[in-house]
């Protein structure tokens, strides 16, 4: 693997925990909506990451990507609120699968991966500047 490599890798790893923030505050923006209809409430969405091989013959040289972001598929929370304008016939409310716990311990993983992505690319360009500071 080039010194170069590594930017591509953490700066890959980078934008995939910058998709999976953005991701989980959606989440979290939506986890009190609720909708008219149960088939319209909103559902947690988290992305999924896959190792991206830049090259078949150096499986060394792996990036991240996202192929795509993917609905969960826990069952909805129904409350009983019978005076709910959205309330079903019965009284019962439907509200998101978006568990807050699990989002913010999903928002401080994804922080905390994206700062590691980061110190490894200043330290990629430390090593880099020193490299280069060698030859005068």
């Amino acid at each position: 693997m080039a010194i170069l490599d590594v930017f591509d890798v953490s700066g890959s790893g980078m934008a995939a925990q910058s998709l999976r923030l953005n991701t989980t505050a959606s989440n979290l923006a939506n986890a009190n909506s609720v909708a008219e209809n149960p088939e319209d409430t909103y559902r947690a969405r988290y992305p999924v990451f896959q190792a991206r091989l830049e090259d078949a013959l150096d499986p060394s040289s792996t990036a991240v990507q996202v192929p795509g972001i993917i609905e969960s598929d826990k069952p909805l929370q129904v409350r009983y609120e019978p005076n709910h304008p959205y309330a079903n016939d019965e009284g019962y409310v439907t509200y998101p699968n978006v568990s807050v716990v699990e989002e913010m311990t999903n928002m401080i993983s994804a922080s905390r991966s994206f700062q590691m992505n980061v110190e490894v690319m200043n330290t990629a360009k430390t090593l880099a500047e020193r490299v280069l500071s060698l030859g005068q």
